[in-house]
């Protein structure tokens, strides 16, 4: 007769489920009908006690990815995202979370830092891990995803992905109105990076509105990000360059209000006042824009309601619901120190 196995008082690793069924000299059939409240007859109630008994004796944790694989709801969502900061993600994803908490949904994040290998082969890895949906933050997709997908900033049309994508043409009216409106013609653009997924459509937008405002962007006065980085240092090693090639421009244009923070500072160490000499615009309105010296002028991104949307447009999805392929966000302009009216002696300089 084999011996039975006994698990220890205190086991070393996770009890799995056929340890528990070797301990009860139990099938891992048994076992399984039980922990899943499966109907199932001619398991006596007795027995069913003990399974039941044991698996919190020994704090069995029955495995999501398994129940999943069986149909049964894991309530676990992944989130594909560049990195996390202080900036644009993370202000996204606290958005999403606050819904996915609410609706008692657990979520883990995989970082990708804009890899194509790693976006490729990321929800094919969460799905297999038991997740019933995926939020996709400033992430490039190609292809269609094995379970329902929305993104946040993808302005790529993928059958069967929902997005939720700001107004870029009503942002770069906002932000170029704004400075038209204080005097600025001659005005430096910040390009943003190629990998980001804004970057294309909020650069044509910006071109759109130029030429529509009679503003010439010369490329000269362009500022190209192409470093793989989301701290302030894109934005002041960027003016440094145009400083050393152009100063007779009187605003800047900034991808996003972390660059901007990093203009300011570059516009200082080279000797000028913002506003007074160069007026900078930012874009995200991230927390630390209302604090930083001068307060930014920028353009909000409501992102923590972007991430709101997005998981409730995800979770619907998941229950089957019919969601709208696009919705777009509505940008505000909020004005604050960092923009004043042209200086007419830098268009000279």
């Amino acid at each position: 007769m084999p011996r039975k196995r006994t698990i220890p008082p205190k086991p070393t690793r996770p009890v799995s489920l056929k340890m528990l069924a070797e301990h009860l000299e139990l099938s891992a059939a048994t076992v399984s009908f039980v922990l899943n409240n499966a109907p199932n007859r001619s398991i006596p109630e007795k027995t069913r006690q003990r399974v039941r008994d044991a698996a919190k004796e020994f704090g069995y944790q029955p495995s999501h990815v398994a129940r999943s694989l069986q149909g049964k709801r894991t309530h676990t969502i992944g989130v594909m995202l560049p990195e996390l900061g202080a900036g644009y993600h993370s202000q996204v994803l606290s958005g999403a979370a606050d819904v996915l908490m609410k609706e008692g949904f657990f979520f883990f994040t995989a970082h990708h830092r804009h890899r194509v290998d790693l976006v490729a082969e990321y929800p094919g890895l969460l799905h297999a891990r038991g997740v019933e949906g995926l939020l996709a933050i400033d992430t490039h997709l190609e292809t269609a995803p094995p379970c329902p997908m929305v993104s946040v900033a993808g302005h790529t049309v993928i059958p069967g992905v929902a997005n939720v994508v700001l107004d870029h043409e009503r942002a770069a009216e906002l932000a170029l109105g704004h400075l038209y409106r204080l005097g600025h013609r001659k005005i430096a653009y910040m390009r943003g990076q190629l990998f980001s997924s804004d970057s294309r459509s909020r650069w044509r937008s910006t071109l759109h509105v130029a030429r529509s405002l009679g503003l010439v962007v010369s490329p000269e006065l362009v500022i190209r990000l192409d470093k793989d980085s989301h701290s302030s240092d894109l934005g002041y090693v960027g003016i440094q360059g145009l400083l050393m090639r152009r100063k007779d421009f009187t605003a800047v244009l900034c991808f996003n209000d972390v660059a901007a923070i990093g203009t300011v500072r570059g516009l200082h160490d080279a000797g000028l006042r913002v506003p007074a000499d160069v007026s900078v615009m930012g874009f995200d309105d991230i927390p630390a824009a209302e604090f930083y010296t001068p307060r930014l002028t920028t353009i909000r991104q409501p992102l923590q309601q972007m991430g709101n949307v997005a998981a409730t447009l995800l979770l619907k999805k998941i229950a089957g619901a019919k969601v709208p392929e696009l919705s777009r966000i509505e940008p505000e302009l909020v004005v604050r120190e960092s923009t004043a009216r042209a200086n007419p002696a830098r268009q000279k300089a």
